[in-house]
Protein backbone atom coordinates (compact mmCIF):
# COMPACT_ATOMS: atom_id res chain seq x y z
CA UNK A 1 0.00 0.00 0.00
CA UNK A 2 1.82 3.30 -1.34
CA UNK A 3 1.55 6.30 1.33
CA UNK A 4 -0.82 9.03 0.65
CA UNK A 5 -0.15 12.76 0.75
CA UNK A 6 -2.68 15.69 1.14
CA UNK A 7 -5.70 15.13 3.31
CA UNK A 8 -7.20 12.33 2.33
CA UNK A 9 -10.70 11.35 2.15
CA UNK A 10 -12.01 13.77 4.61
CA UNK A 11 -15.49 15.46 5.32
CA UNK A 12 -14.56 18.23 7.81
CA UNK A 13 -12.41 21.72 7.41
CA UNK A 14 -8.98 21.79 7.38
CA UNK A 15 -8.21 23.58 10.22
CA UNK A 16 -4.50 23.15 11.16
CA UNK A 17 -2.37 22.39 7.89
CA UNK A 18 1.95 21.68 8.07
CA UNK A 19 3.61 22.29 4.92
CA UNK A 20 7.37 20.83 4.79
CA UNK A 21 7.50 20.96 8.19
CA UNK A 22 11.39 20.73 9.50
CA UNK A 23 12.87 20.10 12.82
CA UNK A 24 16.69 19.89 13.79
CA UNK A 25 18.52 19.60 16.77
CA UNK A 26 22.19 19.84 15.96
CA UNK A 27 23.04 17.47 13.58
CA UNK A 28 19.89 15.52 14.37
CA UNK A 29 16.61 15.51 12.00
CA UNK A 30 13.62 15.30 14.55
CA UNK A 31 11.37 16.43 11.65
CA UNK A 32 11.96 16.65 7.80
CA UNK A 33 8.99 17.83 4.94
CA UNK A 34 6.08 16.80 7.15
CA UNK A 35 2.70 17.59 4.98
CA UNK A 36 -0.70 17.50 6.25
CA UNK A 37 -3.48 18.61 7.26
CA UNK A 38 -5.52 18.11 10.78
CA UNK A 39 -9.23 18.66 9.81
CA UNK A 40 -12.15 20.01 12.24
CA UNK A 41 -15.06 17.27 13.67
CA UNK A 42 -12.38 14.61 12.96
CA UNK A 43 -9.75 12.49 15.18
CA UNK A 44 -6.79 11.98 13.64
CA UNK A 45 -4.71 9.43 15.13
CA UNK A 46 -0.69 10.34 15.19
CA UNK A 47 1.70 7.11 15.67
CA UNK A 48 5.24 5.93 15.05
CA UNK A 49 7.93 4.14 16.33
CA UNK A 50 9.93 5.82 19.41
CA UNK A 51 12.12 8.23 18.10
CA UNK A 52 9.83 8.90 15.04
CA UNK A 53 9.10 12.19 15.99
CA UNK A 54 5.68 12.30 17.45
CA UNK A 55 6.86 14.15 20.56
CA UNK A 56 8.91 16.97 18.54
CA UNK A 57 6.25 17.14 15.85
CA UNK A 58 3.10 18.13 18.70
CA UNK A 59 5.54 20.73 20.26
CA UNK A 60 6.07 22.39 17.22
CA UNK A 61 2.04 22.64 16.64
CA UNK A 62 1.94 23.32 20.75
CA UNK A 63 4.66 26.46 20.39
CA UNK A 64 7.27 24.57 22.46
CA UNK A 65 9.66 23.98 19.69
CA UNK A 66 10.25 26.34 16.93
CA UNK A 67 10.34 24.55 13.60
CA UNK A 68 13.76 25.41 11.92
CA UNK A 69 11.74 25.14 8.19
CA UNK A 70 8.41 24.95 6.98
CA UNK A 71 5.16 26.56 7.10
CA UNK A 72 2.08 25.74 9.89
CA UNK A 73 -1.67 27.22 8.24
CA UNK A 74 -4.35 27.85 11.00
CA UNK A 75 -7.77 28.08 9.19
CA UNK A 76 -6.17 28.87 6.28
CA UNK A 77 -3.46 31.89 7.08
CA UNK A 78 0.49 31.24 8.03
CA UNK A 79 1.05 31.48 11.43
CA UNK A 80 4.10 31.53 13.81
CA UNK A 81 3.19 29.72 16.88
CA UNK A 82 6.16 31.36 19.11
CA UNK A 83 5.29 29.56 22.43
CA UNK A 84 2.37 28.02 24.32
CA UNK A 85 0.56 31.28 25.06
CA UNK A 86 -0.18 31.83 21.47
CA UNK A 87 -1.01 28.17 20.38
CA UNK A 88 -3.81 28.50 23.52
CA UNK A 89 -4.98 32.13 21.75
CA UNK A 90 -5.46 30.59 18.25
CA UNK A 91 -7.53 27.36 20.36
CA UNK A 92 -4.56 24.80 20.41
CA UNK A 93 -4.78 23.32 23.55
CA UNK A 94 -2.48 20.03 24.77
CA UNK A 95 -2.87 17.46 27.16
CA UNK A 96 0.01 15.79 28.22
CA UNK A 97 0.39 12.81 29.36
CA UNK A 98 1.31 13.74 32.78
CA UNK A 99 -1.78 15.75 32.62
CA UNK A 100 -0.40 18.64 34.23
CA UNK A 101 -2.92 18.46 37.16
CA UNK A 102 -2.21 19.77 41.01
CA UNK A 103 -3.24 16.86 43.47
CA UNK A 104 -4.04 19.52 46.03
CA UNK A 105 -6.55 21.20 44.24
CA UNK A 106 -9.58 20.47 43.46
CA UNK A 107 -11.83 20.12 40.03
CA UNK A 108 -12.57 23.73 39.82
CA UNK A 109 -9.23 24.93 40.87
CA UNK A 110 -7.40 22.94 38.40
CA UNK A 111 -9.44 23.62 35.27
CA UNK A 112 -9.20 27.54 36.09
CA UNK A 113 -5.59 27.10 37.44
CA UNK A 114 -3.61 30.58 35.99
CA UNK A 115 -6.67 31.97 34.60
CA UNK A 116 -8.97 32.33 37.63
CA UNK A 117 -11.66 34.09 37.17
CA UNK A 118 -12.54 37.60 39.14
CA UNK A 119 -15.18 40.18 40.52
CA UNK A 120 -14.52 43.10 42.59
CA UNK A 121 -10.85 42.27 43.44
CA UNK A 122 -12.00 38.40 44.65
CA UNK A 123 -11.80 35.27 42.94
CA UNK A 124 -15.78 34.66 41.36
CA UNK A 125 -16.12 31.06 42.34
CA UNK A 126 -19.45 30.54 41.56
CA UNK A 127 -18.60 31.92 37.90
CA UNK A 128 -16.24 29.62 37.94
CA UNK A 129 -17.87 26.27 39.26
CA UNK A 130 -21.06 27.19 36.90
CA UNK A 131 -18.64 27.15 34.11
CA UNK A 132 -16.67 24.07 35.30
CA UNK A 133 -19.71 22.05 36.11
CA UNK A 134 -21.33 22.72 32.32
CA UNK A 135 -18.19 21.82 30.57
CA UNK A 136 -18.16 18.79 31.90
CA UNK A 137 -21.78 18.25 31.53
CA UNK A 138 -21.23 18.90 28.09
CA UNK A 139 -18.28 16.47 27.47
CA UNK A 140 -21.27 14.02 29.55
CA UNK A 141 -18.63 13.44 32.52
CA UNK A 142 -20.19 12.48 34.93
CA UNK A 143 -18.47 9.85 37.40
CA UNK A 144 -17.19 12.66 39.44
CA UNK A 145 -18.49 12.77 42.68
CA UNK A 146 -18.34 17.24 43.34
CA UNK A 147 -17.00 19.28 40.91
CA UNK A 148 -15.18 20.44 44.58
CA UNK A 149 -13.88 16.54 44.94
CA UNK A 150 -9.75 17.32 45.11
CA UNK A 151 -7.97 15.74 42.19
CA UNK A 152 -6.16 13.32 43.90
CA UNK A 153 -9.14 11.47 44.74
CA UNK A 154 -9.90 10.52 41.17
CA UNK A 155 -9.80 7.51 39.31
CA UNK A 156 -7.09 7.46 36.55
CA UNK A 157 -10.00 7.87 34.27
CA UNK A 158 -11.15 10.70 36.02
CA UNK A 159 -7.64 12.23 35.98
CA UNK A 160 -7.83 12.13 32.43
CA UNK A 161 -11.43 13.38 31.82
CA UNK A 162 -10.75 16.69 34.07
CA UNK A 163 -7.31 17.35 31.92
CA UNK A 164 -9.60 17.11 28.49
CA UNK A 165 -12.49 19.24 29.85
CA UNK A 166 -10.27 21.92 31.05
CA UNK A 167 -8.10 22.10 27.44
CA UNK A 168 -12.13 22.88 25.92
CA UNK A 169 -13.06 24.82 28.67
CA UNK A 170 -11.55 27.64 26.96
CA UNK A 171 -12.85 27.82 23.28
CA UNK A 172 -10.43 25.60 21.79
CA UNK A 173 -10.49 24.27 18.83
CA UNK A 174 -7.53 21.89 18.40
CA UNK A 175 -7.09 19.79 21.28
CA UNK A 176 -3.98 17.38 20.98
CA UNK A 177 -3.60 13.94 23.59
CA UNK A 178 -0.21 12.56 24.09
CA UNK A 179 -0.83 8.79 24.97
CA UNK A 180 -4.74 9.66 26.94
CA UNK A 181 -5.30 5.74 28.27
CA UNK A 182 -1.46 5.30 28.94
CA UNK A 183 -1.78 3.11 32.49
CA UNK A 184 -5.81 3.11 32.68
CA UNK A 185 -7.68 -0.27 32.88
CA UNK A 186 -10.14 -1.53 30.50
CA UNK A 187 -12.86 0.67 31.74
CA UNK A 188 -10.92 3.79 31.98
CA UNK A 189 -10.25 3.52 28.50
CA UNK A 190 -13.15 2.88 27.49
CA UNK A 191 -14.46 6.03 28.87
CA UNK A 192 -11.54 8.73 27.72
CA UNK A 193 -12.22 6.66 24.44
CA UNK A 194 -16.20 7.68 24.60
CA UNK A 195 -14.52 11.29 25.76
CA UNK A 196 -12.25 11.83 22.35
CA UNK A 197 -15.41 10.37 20.12
CA UNK A 198 -17.24 13.24 21.47
CA UNK A 199 -15.14 16.07 21.18
CA UNK A 200 -14.55 15.26 17.26
CA UNK A 201 -18.61 15.24 16.98
CA UNK A 202 -18.59 18.36 18.86
CA UNK A 203 -17.02 19.55 16.27
CA UNK A 204 -13.35 20.10 17.42
CA UNK A 205 -10.22 18.90 15.50
CA UNK A 206 -8.27 16.11 17.84
CA UNK A 207 -4.66 14.99 17.30
CA UNK A 208 -4.64 11.52 18.95
CA UNK A 209 -1.14 10.51 19.60
CA UNK A 210 -0.93 6.90 21.04
CA UNK A 211 1.25 3.61 21.03
CA UNK A 212 -2.21 1.44 20.97
CA UNK A 213 -3.43 0.21 18.08
CA UNK A 214 -6.94 -0.42 19.93
CA UNK A 215 -7.04 2.79 20.48
CA UNK A 216 -6.48 4.15 17.27
CA UNK A 217 -8.55 2.26 15.28
CA UNK A 218 -11.75 2.44 18.22
CA UNK A 219 -11.56 6.12 17.50
CA UNK A 220 -9.34 7.56 14.48
CA UNK A 221 -10.95 8.45 11.38
CA UNK A 222 -7.37 9.18 9.99
CA UNK A 223 -3.97 8.07 10.83
CA UNK A 224 -0.91 9.66 10.37
CA UNK A 225 2.36 7.69 10.36
CA UNK A 226 5.85 8.85 11.13
CA UNK A 227 9.24 7.01 10.70
CA UNK A 228 12.55 8.69 11.28
CA UNK A 229 11.20 12.00 11.03
CA UNK A 230 8.90 11.70 7.64
CA UNK A 231 5.32 11.42 7.14
CA UNK A 232 5.24 8.25 5.10
CA UNK A 233 1.36 7.57 5.29
CA UNK A 234 -2.13 9.98 6.12
CA UNK A 235 -4.76 7.70 5.26
CA UNK A 236 -8.58 6.81 6.26
CA UNK A 237 -8.50 4.28 8.99
CA UNK A 238 -11.05 2.22 7.74
CA UNK A 239 -8.16 1.69 4.36
CA UNK A 240 -5.84 0.28 6.67
CA UNK A 241 -5.33 -2.46 9.83
CA UNK A 242 -3.13 -3.13 12.38
CA UNK A 243 -0.33 -4.74 9.69
CA UNK A 244 -0.27 -2.29 7.41
CA UNK A 245 0.16 0.21 10.03
CA UNK A 246 3.51 -2.07 11.32
CA UNK A 247 4.84 -2.61 7.73
CA UNK A 248 4.46 1.92 7.42
CA UNK A 249 5.91 2.33 11.26
CA UNK A 250 8.92 -0.36 10.57
CA UNK A 251 9.57 0.06 6.67
CA UNK A 252 7.98 3.06 5.44
CA UNK A 253 5.55 1.09 3.13
CA UNK A 254 3.65 -1.38 2.44
CA UNK A 255 2.21 -3.87 0.18
CA UNK A 256 -0.64 -5.23 1.85
CA UNK A 257 -3.99 -4.10 1.16
CA UNK A 258 -6.80 -4.32 3.63
CA UNK A 259 -9.31 -7.33 3.26
CA UNK A 260 -12.92 -5.88 1.99
CA UNK A 261 -14.27 -8.54 5.04
CA UNK A 262 -12.70 -6.69 7.97
CA UNK A 263 -14.53 -3.71 6.91
CA UNK A 264 -15.43 -2.28 10.49
CA UNK A 265 -13.59 -5.01 12.22
CA UNK A 266 -10.99 -2.66 13.49
CA UNK A 267 -13.14 0.19 14.99
CA UNK A 268 -15.06 -2.50 17.05
CA UNK A 269 -11.84 -4.86 18.13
Amino acid sequence: MPPSGGTGAATGEALLGLRGLAKRFGAVRALTDVTFDILSGEVTALIGDNGAGKSVLIKCISGIHTPDGGQILWEGRPVHIRNPVVASSLGIETVHQDLALCDNLDIVQNMFLGRERSRRFALDEEEMETAAAATLAGLAVTTVRSIRQPVASLSGGQRQSVAIAKAVLWNSKLVIMDEPTAALGVAQTAMVLDLVRRLADRGLAVLLVSHNMNDVFAVADRVAVLRLGRLVSISPAAELDRQIVVDLMTTGASSRERPPDDAGEEARA
